[in-house]
């Protein structure tokens, strides 16, 4: 049901992290039209969601419209194609200043510089524009505690704070259009070499005779403590690779990072070596577990796997 004070937001993209990140917004009381390549899950009919047959009725009928999809190309064409957004901000009425004064709201993880390229084409249509990438996965879209990193105008980031804090807990105006895609590149920058530097922690010590699940708990009450060694330490452990986030998408980033480093003359090689390892997991038919299962490539160097107890292999 909708709320008093509740916004007309449009929804595109309705995947892993969309879906969850939608349905925070319906039980805040906002109203919501969605659209998907995929099908619709059947949450969104049950609790009167819109369904609308492409991304321009959604720019038509909302005021504010989010996108959240896997990647450059994909924001692209939701953006600009046949049936894309802008179409329907072009179709919008405008207000005495020409302006359409409706907000496009990208949340995907894609590239800084085609964001500001976006950016200023949407600008040209009179609306704003932010990029609001964000981090903490399936379970934190679930939980409405992602963080979102944002690039745009303060006022258009004022407009959508309500949305945000229906989504996530740690919200931050980064600076202008392209910041907060460059922020979230800078976040899996990290979150890789983490989760490399737990794996060959982990395998080092099983494959010396230790119990990896001693030595996390061990470690957890140290210097080492950290979310990946709780959360994907524990994955590596008890060989729960199901995503989460996937290889391929984390590829995808650690990409971005290395493409953006070759333009800006910085040499970034833990991240040249981590994504190597990611391309070796997905060369095996990996690429859909979760990036935990970046220790499978070290693995199989050594190998060896990281398993407790009965699990450890013979």
């Amino acid at each position: 049901m909708t709320s008093n004070n509740a916004i007309k937001v449009g929804f595109v993209g309705l995947g892993i992290m969309g879906a969850p990140m939608a349905l925070n917004l319906l039980k805040a009381g906002h109203a919501l039209f969605v659209a998907s390549r995929g099908k619709i899950p059947a949450a969104f009919a049950e609790q009167d969601a819109t369904v609308c047959t492409n991304a321009t009725e959604v720019a038509k009928r909302a005021d504010i419209v989010i996108i959240m999809v896997p990647d450059t190309p994909h924001v692209e064409d939701v953006l600009f194609g046949e049936t894309g957004v802008a179409k329907g901000l072009k179709d919008s009425a405008t207000g005495p200043d020409g302006r359409v004064g409706k907000l496009v709201i990208d949340m995907s993880s894609i590239s800084p510089m085609a964001t500001k390229q976006f950016a200023q084409k949407i600008n040209a249509l009179g609306c704003d524009y932010l990029d609001a990438p964000v981090s903490g996965g399936e379970v934190g879209a679930k939980a409405a505690s992602l963080t979102i990193m944002v690039g745009g105008p303060q006022a258009a980031f004022d407009r959508a704070q309500p949305l945000f804090a229906a989504m996530g807990k740690n919200i931050t105006l980064v600076g202008g259009n392209g910041d907060g895609q460059t922020t979230k590149v800078a976040n899996q920058i990290i979150v890789a070499l983490n989760i490399e530097a737990v794996a060959e922690a982990l395998l080092f010590a099983s494959k010396a005779g230790a119990d990896p699940a001693k030595v996390r708990q061990a470690l957890m009450g140290g210097f080492a403590a950290s979310r990946i060694l709780e959360v994907h330490g524990e994955r590596m452990v008890k060989r729960t690779f199901n995503p989460g986030f996937r290889i391929e998408l984390h590829q995808k980033d650690l990409n971005l990072a290395l493409q953006g480093a070759k333009e800006l003359g910085v040499s970034l090689p833990h991240t040249a070596s981590a994504a190597q390892l990611l391309q070796s997991c997905a060369a095996h038919g990996m690429a859909g577990l979760d990036h935990s299962a970046l220790c499978r490539s070290l693995e199989m160097m050594a190998g060896h796997e990281i398993a407790s107890g009965d699990q450890q292999p013979g």
